[in-house]
């Protein structure tokens, strides 16, 4: 293996495990930003061992285990540290650690652990968002950027200070109990569903689906019914999901290409992860995801895309703007409108959305207005809103499957 594959192979192992690594470290240093940083030295470790010593069997494991034992050392050299010093350092040995305290509302997970403390009430709504997306998805600026619809200096500047206030707070590393919790619980699922759809649809790269993601929100999100089965919104997080990552095996083809909606093989879809999200809607309630989760069963119900409740959808849609007043949801309330009643009245909606601020980078708007422009036989403007959607988005397999369709309406 060469230096670069090597290279290749510890950055895609980081990306995969980094998110495990630093909730680990965390639970050892009690601080997001100096676990993140032992993370980071583990990678340079890895960077500079493995193309000498090959790629380890485990590779994940490997640089969990240097993560942690940097921490470890890091404890070892504060005398404050001295007694939890004696709890950790067993892990080296790898002797399970102690048992947590048997409270009935703890809960095992150090993923877990640090998306609540990343969601404290000491950041900002958007430093909280950014800052899980950086830890728990393992995701860039740029891409936290584009899942944000803003600049790169921005995110950053949020992620930095965020880490910071965390420190200066002394934010502890556990799930909150009581009141604290209710509170945080928005700020999590919102977290949450933002990863998921990093996963569902990366901003970036070269990949349409990263399903590691997708798998750890979900999984998230089914700790946090079982946590809090009274709550409706919760559940409805949930329906969405499972829904949701019912299609991922059909959003792309073998080439790895983007495969639409209307050409997906539905009997591929996964049942099983359908039934479970039919079971989670009927403890979801009518609040904005579980609105989206009964969109998304629309879809599941719908054994051809031709049967398609559109109308429904459409509903939907209004109602969930009244909730969240958007212009992404807006845009997607066209695209259901466009089906329902034509894209002549669809076409009014998104052209009402072309000043919007938030959508003037937004790959979406510039795809959806050329679907319409085509249908309605305007094929050249449809070209040209096709190219421009292929110049704003980042990710490789859709800017090619734009750039087909923009050359299918050349001439």
């Amino acid at each position: 293996m060469t230096a670069a594959s090597t290279a290749q192979a510890v950055e895609a192992v980081f990306r995969i495990e980094s998110a495990r690594i630093i909730a680990g470290v965390a639970r050892i240093v009690r601080d997001v930003g100096i676990a993140e940083e032992i993370a980071q030295d583990a990678l340079v470790a890895a960077l500079e061992q493995w193309p000498h010593s090959g790629v380890p069997d485990r590779p994940g494991a490997w640089l969990t285990t240097t993560a942690k034992r940097r921490a470890i050392d890091l404890v070892r050299r504060k005398e404050a540290y001295a007694r939890k010093l004696a709890e950790v350092g067993r892990t080296l040995e790898d002797v399970p650690p102690p048992a947590e305290p048997a409270d009935p509302e703890d809960i095992d997970d150090d993923l877990l652990r640090l998306v609540f403390t990343a969601c404290h009430p000491v950041l900002a709504t958007d430093a909280r968002i950014a800052l899980t997306l950086r830890l728990i998805g393992g995701l860039t600026t740029p891409e936290i950027a584009r899942a944000f619809l803003t600049t790169e200096p921005t995110v950053a500047q949020r992620i930095v200070r965020a880490k910071r206030a965390l420190a200066k707070a002394g934010v502890p590393f556990e799930v909150p109990y009581g009141a604290d919790r209710e509170e945080r619980l928005a700020s999590v699922l919102e977290v949450i569903y933002l990863v998921f759809n990093e996963g569902y649809s990366a901003t970036a790269g070269d990949d349409l689906v990263r399903p590691a993601l997708c798998e750890d929100a979900l999984r998230l999100a089914r700790v946090l019914a079982a946590l809090m089965p009274e709550e409706p919104e919760v559940h409805g997080l949930v329906a969405l999901l499972e829904f949701q990552a019912s299609r991922i095996a059909t959003r792309t083809g073998s080439d790895g290409e983007p495969v639409l909606l209307a050409d997906q093989n539905r009997s591929k879809w996964n049942r099983m992860l359908i039934r479970r999200g039919v079971e989670a809607m009927h403890r979801a309630g009518t609040g904005p995801y579980s609105l989206q989760a009964a969109i998304a069963g629309c879809h599941a119900d719908a054994v051809r895309y031709e049967d398609t409740d559109w109308r429904t959808i459409a509903t939907l849609y209004e109602r969930l703007v009244v909730l969240v007043p958007s212009p992404v949801v807006e845009l997607n309330r066209a695209v259901a409108v466009s089906m329902a009643d034509g894209p002549g009245p669809a076409l009014a909606l998104v052209d009402a959305l072309a000043a919007e601020p938030a959508l003037r980078a937004y790959h979406l708007l510039p795809s959806v207005r050329g679907d319409l422009l085509e249908r309605l036989g305007r094929r050249e403007e449809a070209r040209a809103e096709f190219e421009r959607a292929a110049s704003l988005t980042r990710n490789a397999r859709e800017q090619a499957l734009l750039r087909r369709r923009a050359a299918r309406l050349d001439g």
